[in-house]
Parts: C-alpha cells; sequence; structure tokens
C-alpha cells in the first residue's frame, strides 16, 4: 500500500492518500494574518526568503504511560489508577463510552512522573484496559514500554516552512509572508492547536506590522501530533529567530542589534498583538519589558566582548559561536482550575486540589500560598492531589497553567478561610474584625493575645460542635472551594544567549554558556521556577542537537529506543546562568505567569544562531533543527568545495 511519510509532498496532488476522507491529505487550510502585507513587500529595501525544517522529536517521560483498571460487578463502580495529565478527562471519557453515571467511575492519578504534553489525551491503550476490566470484572493493567512510546505515543515539532521577510534601510521588519507545511500524522487528536500556536508565535515580542501565513495541516502515516512541551511555540520561535539572522546576514549587521531595532519597547506594554488567541480573544502582552530582557541578557553574556574572544580563539583553531533568541508564551489558559481549603478538628490543614503533581513542585507551590494567607508553616499543609472521588473538578496540567489557575484557587481559597477565622473570634471576642490577626494557627487579640482561638477550636465550632457561639449567618464548616476562572491569558517572556563550541572535525557542538532573563511574574518559589527553566532548556537543547523521531519512506519508525533517539545528558548540559525579572501579571491576584514552558521555546533558534556563529569562516546557512553533527560536517564539506 502506498504511504506518505512527508508532510509537504502530502499536499501534492500526485501523492497518495492517508484516508479516504480526506483526498487531498489536507486536514485544514487556514491563513493567520493582518496588517497590509503585499504593500509592505512592494515597498520593501530589502526581501529575504528561504526554507526552514523543524524534524519531529517526542515528549519521552521518565515514566512511560500506564493504567490499572478495576470494575467491580456487584457495585457497577469502575475505578482507574493512571498516568495521565488531565485525569476529569480521562473520567468523562470512560463516563461517555460506558454510558456511566460519574459517581461510579472513579480516577485516581498517584503522582506522575512526568507528561510533557505526552500524557494530555486519553488513548485506547487506557480505553481498552478499561473495557477489560469490565468484560472480566477483574483488575486490568497495562504499563507501556519504551518501544511503545516510541511507536505510539504522540510526537511534535514536524513542520516545514517557506518563509519571506520585507525590511527597510533600517533593518526593521515590515512583513513577513509565507507558507507552514505541518505534519499531523495519522490522525486527529487534538484539534489544530499546534499549527495554530506556531502560526501566531512568530511575531513573538518583535513588532512585524503586516504578516500572512497560510498554513496547511496534512495528514501522513505517522504518529499523530498534538502540544509537547511548547506546543507549537518553538516552532514559531524558531522561525523568526532565523529570519531576524538572516537579516543581520544578508545586511552584514550585528545580529543582537537587528532584534533590539525590532522589539516592542517597555513603554509600549500593554501591546495589543493584531491576532487572537485560538479562544477567539484579543493577544494582549499586559505586562513585562522584552527589551530590558534583551538588554540585561546581553550585558550578563559579556556579548560585546565576544567579538575578540572569538577572534582569539579562532587563532588558536577553535570555533566558537554566540546565539541571541526572544521570545514570548502564552501561559495560565482557563476556563479555571479548583481548589478547597479546609481545617478539620485536628486543626491541620488540607488542601484538595484539581491541580496534578508531575515533578513541577506542584504540592510545594500550592502549600506555600495557602501557608501565606493563614501564616502558619507550610509543613503544616496536606496537599491532596487528584482523586477524581475527593478533589474539585478541574482541567488538567499542561500549558503553563498550574499556578496563574489552580494557585490562585488556592489563594482565594484560603483567604476564605482567613476571613472565616477572623469574623468567628471577632464575635467571641466582641471585637471588630480588623482588631483579630491570624498568626501561628491561631485567631487572636491584636492587643490582647490571651484572647485567641486555635484553628482546631474554630474549626469544631464550624462543625456544629457545642461550646463556642459562631455568627448566625456563618456558613457552617471551617473550609472554602473556590474556582479560579482567570480573566484573560498570561504570557511570561524571555531572552536567552548561548555560547557554543563547534568541531570542525566532528561535528560535535559543546555548550560553554547559557544565560537566562526570565520573566515569569511574581516568583512563588525561585528554586522551583529554576528548576522548571533548567528542565525546559534542557529540553530545547534536545530539539536544536539531538532529538530527531526518524522515518523511512514508508513512514516506519527506524528509532525506537534511547540508544538511536539522543537526549541530552549531565554532561552535554551545561550549568544555566538564569535571572529573573519579576514584572507581575496584573490579571490575577498572585501576579504571577506561567514558567513551565518558558525554558523551552527560544532555546533551538538560539544555539543554531550560536552554531552558525561558530562556522562563520565557513559561510554555512543552517535551515534545519536538530542540527546533527553529519549535518555539520556536510555544510562544512560544501562550503569547502564551493570555494
Amino acid at each position: 500500500m502506498p504511504v506518505v511519510s512527508n508532510c509537504r509532498k502530502a499536499t501534492d496532488p500526485e501523492s497518495p492518500t492517508v484516508h479516504r476522507h480526506a483526498a487531498d491529505n489536507i486536514v485544514s487550510r487556514f491563513t493567520t494574518e493582518y496588517g497590509d502585507v503585499e504593500p509592505a513587500f512592494v515597498e520593501a529595501a530589502h526581501i529575504f526568503g528561504f526554507s526552514l525544517k523543524q524534524h519531529r522529536g517526542g515528549a519521552h517521560s521518565i515514566e512511560g504511560r500506564g493504567v490499572v483498571a478495576n470494575y467491580d460487578a456487584d457495585s457497577h463502580h469502575l475505578t482507574i489508577w493512571t498516568s495521565t495529565q488531565s485525569p476529569h478527562k480521562s473520567r468523562g471519557a470512560a463516563v461517555e463510552l460506558f454510558d456511566m453515571d460519574e459517581s461510579r467511575v472513579r480516577v485516581i492519578v498517584p503522582d506522575v512522573g512526568g507528561g510533557f504534553g505526552g500524557k494530555n489525551t486519553v488513548y485506547p491503550e487506557e480505553i481498552l484496559t478499561n473495557m477489560a476490566s469490565r468484560l472480566l470484572a477483574r483488575p486490568v493493567k497495562w504499563i507501556e514500554d519504551r518501544r511503545e512510546h516510541f511507536l505510539a505515543s504522540i510526537q511534535e515539532r514536524d513542520q516545514e516552512w517557506d518563509v519571506e521577510v520585507a525590511v527597510d534601510t533600517e533593518a526593521r521588519v515590515q512583513g513577513v509572508r509565507g507558507t507552514m507545511y505541518h505534519d499531523q500524522g495519522a490522525y486527529t487528536l487534538l484539534g489544530l492547536h499546534v499549527p495554530h500556536n506556531s502560526s501566531i508565535a512568530v511575531p513573538g515580542p518583535y513588532h512585524i506590522p503586516n504578516y500572512r501565513i497560510e498554513v496547511l495541516v496534512a495528514e501522513t502515516n505517522k504518529v499523530g501530533t498534538i502540544p509537547v512541551r511548547g506546543a507549537g511555540y518553538p516552532e514559531g520561535n524558531f522561525t523568526i529567530e532565523r529570519v531576524l539572522d538572516r537579516i543581520a546576514r544578508e545586511l552584514g549587521m550585528d545580529r543582537a542589534e537587528v532584534r533590539r531595532r525590532n522589539l516592542i519597547p517597555g513603554d509600549a506594554i500593554p501591546y495589543q498583538m493584531p491576532m487572537k488567541t485560538r479562544e477567539g480573544t484579543p493577544m494582549i502582552y499586559e505586562s513585562g519589558d522584552f527589551l530590558r530582557c534583551h538588554e540585561m541578557a546581553l550585558e550578563a553574556a559579556g556579548y560585546t566582548d565576544f567579538a575578540q574572544r572569538q577572534k582569539e580563539a579562532l587563532t588558536e583553531g577553535r570555533y566558537i559561536g554566540i546565539g541571541v533568541a526572544n521570545m514570548v508564551k502564552v501561559t495560565g489558559r482557563g476556563p479555571f482550575e479548583s481548589a478547597t481549603v479546609r481545617v478539620g478538628r485536628s486543626g491541620r490543614v488540607v488542601i484538595y486540589t484539581s491541580a496534578m503533581a508531575m515533578g513541577q513542585g506542584t504540592k510545594t507551590t500550592l502549600a506555600q500560598i495557602c501557608a501565606e494567607q493563614l501564616a502558619i508553616a507550610p509543613d503544616q499543609i496536606t496537599v491532596v492531589t487528584v482523586d477524581t472521588a475527593s478533589s474539585p473538578i478541574g482541567i488538567g496540567a499542561y500549558g503553563s497553567r498550574n499556578t496563574v489557575n489552580a494557585g490562585n484557587s488556592v489563594h482565594l481559597a484560603a483567604g476564605e478561610v482567613r476571613e472565616k477565622a477572623i469574623r468567628v473570634a471577632a464575635h467571641v471576642f466582641e471585637v471588630d474584625e480588623q482588631d483579630i490577626e491570624i498568626t501561628d494557627g491561631l485567631a487572636r487579640v491584636k492587643d490582647d493575645p490571651a484572647n485567641s482561638l486555635t484553628f482546631k477550636e474554630i474549626a469544631k465550632a464550624l462543625g456544629a460542635a457545642k461550646g463556642l457561639a459562631i455568627p448566625k449567618d456563618m456558613p457552617i464548616g471551617f473550609e472554602a472551594t473556590v474556582n479560579f476562572r482567570p480573566p484573560d491569558v498570561t504570557y511570561c517572556n524571555a531572552s536567552h544567549v548561548v555560547e557554543v563550541e563547534v568541531s570542525a572535525e566532528t561535528g560535535g557542538v559543546e555548550i560553554l554558556r547559557y544565560v537566562v532573563v526570565n520573566d515569569s511574574g511574581v516568583l512563588i518559589n525561585p528554586t522551583l521556577v529554576e528548576g522548571q527553566l533548567q528542565g525546559g532548556i534542557a529540553h530545547g537543547i534536545g530539539n536544536a542537537l539531538y532529538e530527531w523521531m526518524g522515518y523511512d519512506e514508508n513512514s516506519q519508525p527506524v528509532i525506537t529506543n534511547f540508544a538511536e533517539y539522543l537526549l541530552p545528558s549531565s554532561t552535554t548540559v551545561p550549568n544555566f546562568e538564569i535571572i529573573h525579572v519579576e514584572t507581575p501579571s496584573t490579571l490575577n491576584p498572585l501576579g504571577v505567569k506561567g514558567a513551565g514552558e518558558a525554558g523551552v521555546i527560544p532555546v533551538a533558534g538560539a544555539v543554531v544562531s550560536a552554531v552558525e556563529n561558530a562556522l562563520g569562516p565557513f559561510g554555512v546557512w543552517i535551515d534545519q533543527a536538530p542540527i546533527a553533527p553529519v549535518r555539520i560536517i556536510e555544510l562544512i564539506e560544501e562550503s569547502k568545495a564551493s570555494r
């Protein structure tokens, strides 16, 4: 049977078809545009065009997928233990497919060993395991091995671009136009999130007055694609960073200066992009200072001194280079996340959250937020993550949304609990509420600390225990539940500068230094944010230098294990120099923005730029990521042959 193995070739009228319902293999064709593109190109001082390819990779969390299902035929209850990013989605799928009442389907998610987008959909294996348990009335387990992960788990980053840029005499971008070919794989799991995100990510932190990208979403005989960490933004960012490097190359200008001239200035914030989010709301950068972050990163990296160091290295036969990239990423997407903060009769505080724990430090962050409101130590708080039998309803852990959504729901719920404590104490001691303070698990009178109530006493009183009179209109229960609904998405931003050394003999790339200036709003726990950034940058280094999911001409995977699919290791990932800028978001009480995907977005653009800069004596142009050693050697040989 003829197959389709390439997204660009899939759109050829002579191509075989993947499915009969789409004779041209095109799942969707749409255009993302604003401004008046054609006049911008007519009036441009310069027009540069080129093509790009970004190869396919996967999520590759340390723990694969897995599910255990247990159907109790006597009670007609189905209990599912699953490694997922969206437990309520898993429950919803079981409820709908098996026509069961929601109260009879329970999904429990233990701590998950990473997800990165790969566990944010309901896979056939999960449904089949549930079905087998119902048929057999016995527990059934399915655990994915690594080969299965390569063969069947979702992937991303598979796009080809043809792009042109119109530039004025000052190297300022006047317009960008082009075509994106997105490989959707053999089926569509989560709509068009990735290609849409890629198309709106190109302008990023830069002022691009006119823009048009035609998007062709094509089916191929490969694994389906849905968001992997970054969700289409790395592809769009890679495109614009290559565009800016091409401008600098053609005009003989400094690459950082080209970016400086095109970045949206701080005094233009809030800045409304002439595009909409996938929810149809305006794209508004409501806070941040992109140019400031750019300058801070350059200064921290010693950018102005690099040219001299590069010359000295070249005299020693060493090829070193420096690359720069900037990014903006949508975070904190709604529609909501929920939390219940409850003080039990023991006086201990428990948070029931719809947020997922996947190694991001969710429990620590939520405990800190709650502790701040209730003036107690975080270790006095227990955080219970998702068990649909007890946790409030939620959406899932993806899209850099946990702290923005779940964090603010905990913040507000804990605030309501705090107000309850103040109100009860004021009533008991017959003082004004402003005369009560909360500290160390006590609600006490400020000027008379001996008059105090413990959280334990208040919990008993609000639980209808005898002994304390409470206000008659006070709701029962020392607890509060809040569904936080953000009014809009927030945007984090960052600037990356990377220094590399390239071997002209082997094509190997060593990262010598990596500097990041990142703005994720107010930081609840800087250490955890740095961990997220470090993981994201490492993922991005994989996208830039190592990770390539190979398929042959028959669309058969030629890579099915980690001996062939390369990942960054502890010896190839450098120590990162991370500088935080905290520009509070105006869209949520905590002032936070997301950080989970911030690290990965600009890495490929920065690293490829640095490699190309290192190979400046050979005059190479890099048009793909990852850039493997064999390709680097080919570029050097092609350069030598053309001279």
